[in-house]
């Protein structure tokens, strides 16, 4: 028997506005959508090229601690601050990334919030919304088809079977695709080859800091695909691929608009992870949102020193992007669960706990202090947390000399964030003087050294022979000015993902690195981080239904 998720239902309580009215409140003609049914539509780039001029919003990242199974509400934190800000009468767009279907069926279930916090309609934002996660893979795979056709027909570049590096994709979690054989039955020279999942792909990440359809066929044709037999790069605009995949990508490009609950616009598109890529939605829908609302609230995956640090390092250096204030989400259950409890005893008070946990906490603060921007602790509520519980989280957070608000968005909405909100306004007064981690002309081994250290507080990085042999090379290649995006556990600041806290003085191993020359970022993969995830014992996928009313539910 499946059971009814209950956000779904409390969203289906709630009467939605047509697209065309949230469209008007976010300040978008109707000529601007192209409406994907009466809930949700794609935003025309040529509107948002024609948009009138006036000031840049205010940008509002939230990030949080280290992820745990007790939960952070990073997604329904972004979306509760939104609609507060709104409320406090300061207009207010949310940014968010757009789920993909390997975590709705995996583990994690959806990404659209919960309680009355959501973005809607959630079911068929976290299903396909409108398509763009198959658009990338279909380019994905095209580019692999276009590979393998150029040596069945001859090989003209030379390039070495041995040696192709692109890898096709997926948007769904399957460890049997890891690592695969092709070519058996003799149609093609038989080799070696994988699948990644689509949000690790380098064309999601080119797709979301891709700035206009000439720069998004520009960056596919850098993509490098492997290499010749004299060693030399070969890339997809040497195969000539560039083209077709930018056709494909062509309506994919363009920002997804809803709605949350209480009517804010949201603007969902893109969806990189954060511990195998940068984490962040696009900077189209950034760029747009930024010229539509005097606040952009916006997200980042995973804990602050995964998805945070790459919005710091990556995205805002590519797209000159200048954040005025960052919020981190904690809760009390997680912060025992930081502190040494299990889940099954996070319902009983444990203030000592909550204070050892708060060391987790502690460091991201710290981390995002030191990018210069003022900072905001959210501590998302629970029915089970205690005064003493939450006080201490108060108490610490003020020792660290930052605020920190209780918020009840998820049962109240936005008038449950609206201390929040005050207290965000207030920091986006304040003078931020953001500065990325690390300049561009630092060596690449020096960035991971720097990343490490300062954001992880490893005592050393350790490189296998293979890894630092192809940071030279890639150096060598003139790519050594790129920002470096850290593949690794988001359970963890370490590579270990039970090492709970704040651990410090670890090694962090980099066993390889990838790169990404179309979406302009060297990847570090360090320890066991899978670029395509597998599904759990119990996959979540087994309470998706439709329903006696043919409604999509089991959504977790």
């Amino acid at each position: 028997m499946h059971a009814t998720n209950p956000d779904l239902a409390l969203a289906r309580q709630v009467s939605l506005a047509p697209i065309d009215a949230i469209a008007a409140r976010a300040g978008l003609p109707e000529a601007a959508l192209y409406r994907h049914g009466p809930f949700k539509a794609k935003v025309a780039l040529t509107a948002l090229d024609s948009l009138p001029p006036r000031p840049d919003a205010r940008l509002v990242l939230v990030t949080a601690i280290s992820p745990t199974p007790a939960g952070e509400g990073k997604t329904t934190t972004t979306i509760g601050l939104g609609d507060a800000l709104n409320r406090i009468g300061r207009q207010a767009i949310i940014a968010l990334r757009e789920p993909s279907l390997g975590p709705c069926f995996g583990m994690k279930g959806g990404a659209t919030g919960g309680g009355r916090a959501q973005v809607a309609p959630a079911d068929e934002i976290n299903l396909h919304l409108t398509g763009d996660f198959h658009a990338i893979t279909a380019a994905n795979n095209l580019l692999a088809a276009l590979i393998d056709n150029h040596i069945h027909w001859g090989n003209p570049l030379g390039l070495d079977p041995s040696r192709i590096t692109w890898r096709r994709a997926l948007d769904m979690n399957d460890r049997g695709l890891r690592h695969i054989a092709i070519g058996l039955g003799g149609n093609s020279p038989v080799r070696e080859d994988g699948f990644d999942i689509t949000a690790a792909s380098e064309i999601m990440a080119i797709l979301c800091l891709a700035q206009s359809l000439p720069d998004l066929e520009a960056r596919l044709a850098r993509i490098i695909v492997g290499t010749d037999q004299a060693r030399q790069p070969v890339t997809a605009g040497m195969l000539g691929a560039a083209p077709a995949m930018a056709a494909l990508l062509r309506d994919a490009l363009q920002p997804n608009l809803v709605q949350t609950l209480e009517g804010t616009p949201a603007l969902v598109h893109g969806g990189p992870f954060a511990n195998i890529a940068h984490g962040c939605n696009s900077l189209v829908a950034t760029r747009a949102a930024l010229k539509l609302a005097d606040y952009v609230v916006t997200e980042a995956g995973f804990g602050a020193d995964l998805g945070a640090e790459k919005f710091l390092d990556i995205k805002c250096r590519v797209g000159g992007l200048a954040p005025s204030a960052v919020v981190v989400v904690a809760t009390a259950r997680a912060l025992k669960m930081h502190g040494g409890i299990g889940k099954a005893a996070l319902g009983a008070e444990d203030v000592a706990a909550v204070r050892r946990g708060a060391a987790n906490l502690g460091r991201h603060v710290e981390n995002m202090l030191g990018f210069g921007l003022p900072v905001v602790v959210a501590i998302n509520l629970f029915t089970s947390d205690t005064p003493a519980e939450i006080a201490a989280i108060v108490a610490h957070c003020a020792s660290l000399g930052v605020v920190a608000i209780p918020c009840r968005h998820w049962a109240e909405g936005g008038a449950g964030a609206e201390e929040l909100a005050h207290a965000v306004a207030t920091a986006c007064d304040a003078a931020a003087r953001y500065t990325p981690l690390y300049p561009d002309e630092l060596p690449l081994v020096e960035k991971i050294r720097v990343i490490a250290s300062r954001i992880y507080r490893a005592r050393a990085v350790e490189f296998s022979s293979l890894a630092e042999k192809r940071l030279r090379a890639f150096t060598a290649g003139g790519h050594g000015h790129l920002p470096v995006c850290m593949a690794k556990t988001q359970y963890s600041f370490s590579a270990e993902p039970g090492l709970l806290g704040a651990p410090e003085n670890f090694t962090l191993p980099v066993r390889d690195v990838r790169l990404s020359a179309g979406a302009g970022f060297v990847v570090a993969l360090c320890g066991e981080i899978m670029t395509m995830p597998g599904l759990p014992r119990e996959p979540a996928a087994l309470q998706v239904h439709l329903n006696e009313d043919g409604l999509i539910d089991g959504l977790a």
